[in-house]
């Protein structure tokens, strides 16, 4: 317990000083603070050591230094990739047709649509349907018929309603 004690002391009376010296390095008070938080963090770690030497808050201080300086290199080699590589791709905006199915789909009452997104998109089976949703797979079927009816008619489309269903 001495040495929590011990090591609190030190923390209040050392991290202004410690965490103003960051600032003055690196500019930024929020990677000040975090540096400074990083570098008691790892002291209390070591506390039983760095608490005999003749200066524990050079210590920090070094420490910090060093963990501001490796997040800086990160940083600037996060910069140069992106330079070399140039953005990277995007993920496409969704179609047209996309769109149209959405809205349609929201205008389906739940059961059927949820019957649908499972086994139309996401590629289950009437059987895994059911048991997924809880119902009889004869109720899966009829929902996705009058679902794809529903459907039909939103979109425009003429629908085959396939004889596995």
């Amino acid at each position: 317990m001495l040495d929590a004690e011990d090591f609190d002391e030190f923390y209040r009376s050392t991290r202004g000083r410690v965490c103003a010296y960051l600032y003055a390095l690196t500019g930024d008070l929020a990677e000040a603070q975090d540096v400074t938080q990083d570098a008691y963090a790892r002291a209390w770690e070591r506390w039983a050591k760095v608490r005999t030497y003749d200066s524990p808050e050079s210590w920090v201080r070094i420490v910090a230094r060093r963990l501001a300086t490796n997040r800086w290199r990160k940083a600037l080699s996060r910069r140069i990739a992106h330079r070399r590589h140039g953005l990277v791709d995007s993920t496409p905006g969704p179609t047209e047709d996309l769109v149209a199915i959405t809205a349609a789909l929201r205008q389906i009452p739940e059961p059927q649509r949820v019957a649908i997104v499972l086994h139309h998109l996401m590629g289950l089976t009437v059987e895994q349907v059911a048991r997924e949703t809880g119902v009889a797979e004869g109720t899966v079927k009829a929902r996705l018929s009058r679902g794809r009816g529903a459907l039909s008619a939103l979109l425009s489309v003429d629908v085959e309603e396939p004889d596995h269903a």
